[in-house]
């Protein structure tokens, strides 16, 4: 059973390996939308691995529940 969060796994080229400036961002791979972390983090991984020999190439996991209730704070 899942808690109801969602997660989504996409990746691009980036400006800098150390950071998550895309540098095309209507050129950005969606893996997909996983209902949990555990699926999202596998995702992730066969997506990083298959560019593992394009160090521009960067793909991250990001939890939706931030985005659409973010906090009052």
């Amino acid at each position: 059973m899942t808690d109801g969060q969602l997660f989504l796994v996409f990746g691009g080229k980036v400006s800098d390996p150390r950071t998550t400036n895309f540098i095309n961002p209507e050129y950005l791979h969606t893996v997909g939308i996983y209902p949990s972390y555990e699926e999202a983090k596998k995702a992730w991984k066969g997506a990083s691995q298959a560019m593992v020999d394009d160090a521009m190439t960067k793909y991250v996991v990001v939890c939706l529940d931030k985005l659409l209730t973010p906090s009052d704070a």
